[in-house]
């Protein structure tokens, strides 16, 4: 069957999600986590693309970006890719592929779903139940974008800056999504009651909800 059709629309965000084969490991330790983040900078740099929201699971990734020209995803997922996969073969000397053959990529329309999708996002290690907040995991954007610390390579997004002129109010104010979810999670832990009880044989790192909605959707491969 024919792939289908790519959709490559500069300046429209564009949610990316990249998962392991089987599911299986991408990340091992800190090291790796902090050379993807490396070359993820050097090749939104080199292709044009403005990342505004990240999060680096143990089996998958999610990059927020917009591109300012058409075909800019897929060099950088092309770029990153192949950089990433020599560096993870040669360090735990293993050979093939790590990902699985397509990353997913989503269109986004910004004004409705842009934030809800950077929540989306950044909630995935409390989802996975690695952290409490998200503020306690490394590796991802919530730190700058919730919480200011600097992260100079990220581009925040205007809807985003439109929350607040001064920084610590749009942080307060970004922080302020976040808390319906948070408190819902925290009452269902209180209760015992988690959407994976009773699954067996789910790795850590995996989603465990549906992302927001989306204009439309597209498998790019490489």
């Amino acid at each position: 069957m024919p792939r289908r059709p790519r959709i490559l629309q500069p300046d429209f965000p564009l949610h990316i999600v990249q998962r392991g084969i089987n599911r299986e490991p991408c990340f091992f330790a800190e090291e790796d986590y902090q050379c993807y983040l490396h070359w993820l900078e050097e090749a939104a740099r080199d292709c044009g693309c403005a990342v505004h929201a990240y999060a680096l699971m143990t089996n998958h990734v999610h990059v927020l970006l917009t591109p300012s020209r058409p075909g800019a995803p897929a060099r950088l997922m092309q770029s990153l890719g192949r950089r990433y996969v020599q560096y993870v073969n040669r360090q735990y000397r293993r050979t093939g592929s790590l990902w699985e053959g397509r990353y997913k990529s989503s269109v986004l329309e910004a004004e409705s779903y842009l934030l809800a999708c950077m929540r989306y996002i950044e909630l995935n290690p409390v989802r996975a139940a690695m952290v409490a907040d998200p503020g306690g995991y490394r590796w991802s954007s919530y730190r700058a974008n919730g919480l200011g610390q600097t992260d100079a390579w990220l581009t925040p997004h205007p809807l985003y800056l439109g929350l607040d002129i001064e920084p610590a109010s749009r942080c307060s104010a970004y922080r302020a999504l976040f808390r319906p979810q948070l408190d819902a999670d925290a009452i269902c832990a209180r209760l015992g009651i988690r959407r994976n009880t009773g699954k067996r044989g789910r790795k850590l790192g995996d989603e465990t909800e549906s992302p927001p909605v989306r204009i439309e959707q597209q498998g790019f491969g490489f």
